[in-house]
């Protein structure tokens, strides 16, 4: 099954303003997507799950009925999950 990747427009701006090397190390991670990584739920919520590449963390949920992995946001450690 492949799952078809969205990034919502914050967590493209953090990619935007990232140096070319750590933008492809985490779109890399971002699109293998959703059963590789360092991966976590999220607790206190249902439905999110973390990716660690890093210092950086990746904040998603899988939208399993249409094969949707819809990445919400992308920081570093600590500021994301405010």
């Amino acid at each position: 099954m492949t799952y078809r990747i969205e990034i919502d427009k914050p967590a493209m701006k953090f990619l935007a303003k990232q140096p070319q090397p750590q933008r492809e190390r985490l779109l890399r991670s971002i699109y293998a997507l959703p059963h590789s990584g360092d991966i976590k739920p999220l607790s206190g919520t249902k439905g999110l799950y973390r990716l660690r590449v890093g210092s950086f963390r990746v904040i998603y949920t899988v939208i399993d009925d249409t094969l949707i992995v819809q990445v919400l946001a992308v920081g570093n450690r600590g500021d994301v999950y405010k």
